[in-house]
């Protein structure tokens, strides 16, 4: 079983920067569809952007325009670049397959306040 190993969260200002990335112990090149999710405290998790093996790329509203997912295939790495964070992405932020079939990580937390 693949297992998925996210970081880069931390404690960042609104209109601030963060990557996350999320490393997988084995391939990744053949899974159609990797995804980053999020689950804020208090509510369900939710899918924030996913990513075909083809390049196809899908974003929930409320990142569009914001965020920016893209995958390494050859560094089993799936990658989420966040800009102009609101406080509302405060959450714990994880990524597995879309949809998820993968023992989900420890995720890594991202907390945007001034």
């Amino acid at each position: 079983q693949v297992q998925l190993v996210e970081s880069g969260g931390g404690l960042v200002q609104p209109g601030g920067s963060l990557r996350l990335s999320c490393a997988a112990s084995g391939s990744i090149s053949r899974v159609a569809s990797m995804g980053w999710y999020r689950q804020a405290p208090g509510k369900q998790r939710e899918l924030v952007a996913h990513i075909r093996s083809v390049g196809w790329i899908n974003y929930a509203d409320s990142v569009k325009g914001r965020f920016t997912i893209s995958r390494d295939n050859a560094k089993n790495t799936v990658y989420l670049e966040m800009n102009s964070l609101k406080p509302e992405d405060t959450a714990v932020y994880y990524c597995n397959t879309a949809p998820p079939v993968l023992i989900w990580g420890q995720g890594t937390q991202v907390t945007v306040s001034s």
